[in-house]
């Protein structure tokens, strides 16, 4: 994470204001606070499933303001995705990965994409993590802990080289995470509690996302996959599952991605290969198998 792109996404042209995002960020704050707030009155399943939801939710608008939406002013989109409701990210390091991530002309390549799964060894730690997770069941269960293990690894080592760059990133966020802590603490939900049944579910839910939507030998440049029927998770992940559409048009809005797909089927089609038919699909086939070799093909020859 130690690329420094800019965002260079369009700034929505003419249109002042997206109000579909809006309306997003409106119910995701709002039932944020209505759900911490009233946390006594709910059944722990009832927060599990809702709280999971909206942390979610809040990382699909995250990468909606990232790539330049609701709003043509950088500053007000980085003003809506950066209240960090996750608690363990800071959104400046999400922000970079994620447009290294569009701009890397190798992209699954882990050399080059900071957003790979892959390794580029059979050997070492990150092997390890990655064959916990090769599974769609070991990803969800021990997905969020090693992403944490994987980040505190990563900002350590950039700590001893880039000093003022890790507190540029790092000191804003922890002055957004305290008032988020000292509301779970003043309401009662507690600190732990909230990372246990709130943001450790819902990092779940991103990973399912993110399991099975690039390959490497899928045939387009962005070697991205396409989910065709994702039900509510459309929603939840702000249609993200037509990723190969997404990479295809990384500017257009959420709620246009569909309209998108539909004109361009045949070409987006071919370069994502064979699609996924839905997420039910992707767990019955890959819950207990492997999605992947764990090591990048291009970089087998060098293990």
């Amino acid at each position: 994470m130690t690329r420094k792109p800019q965002d260079t996404a369009p700034r929505n042209g003419g249109i002042g204001i997206e109000w579909p995002t809006m309306a997003i960020a409106t119910l995701i704050y709002g039932g944020w606070l209505a759900l911490t707030w009233w946390h006594a009155a709910l059944p722990t399943p009832v927060i599990v499933v809702a709280g999971g939801w909206l942390v979610a939710w809040h990382g699909s608008l995250q990468h909606e303001t990232i790539h330049g939406h609701p709003t043509r002013w950088r500053v007000v989109n980085a003003a809506i995705g950066a209240v960090p409701l996750s608690l363990w990210l800071p959104y400046g390091l999400y922000r970079d990965s994620h447009v290294a991530h569009h701009r890397s002309p190798h992209i699954t390549d882990p050399l080059d994409d900071p957003e790979s799964r892959y390794v580029a060894s059979s050997r070492g730690v990150r092997h390890v993590a990655a064959r916990v997770q090769a599974t769609l069941l070991g990803r969800l269960l021990f997905g969020p802990f090693l992403a944490v293990l994987a980040l505190v690894a990563d900002e350590g080592r950039r700590l001893a080289r880039q000093p003022g760059r890790v507190a540029r990133d790092w000191l804003p966020h922890l002055a957004l995470v305290m008032p988020i802590v000292a509301w779970l603490e003043w309401t009662g939900f507690g600190t732990l509690r909230y990372l246990l049944l709130v943001v450790y579910p819902g990092l779940s839910l991103t990973l399912l996302r993110s399991f099975a939507e690039h390959r490497a030998n899928l045939p387009g440049p962005s070697r991205a996959a396409t989910v065709e029927r994702a039900g509510p998770l459309g929603l939840l992940y702000l249609n993200n599952h037509l990723h190969t559409a997404h990479h295809d048009r990384p500017d257009l809005a959420w709620y246009r991605l569909p309209a998108h797909q539909r004109r361009h089927h045949a070409r987006l089609s071919a370069q994502a290969g064979r699609a996924h038919r839905s997420y039910g699909e992707i767990v019955r086939r890959f819950a207990l198998a492997p999605h992947d070799a764990l090591v990048h093909p291009g970089r087998q020859d060098r293990r």
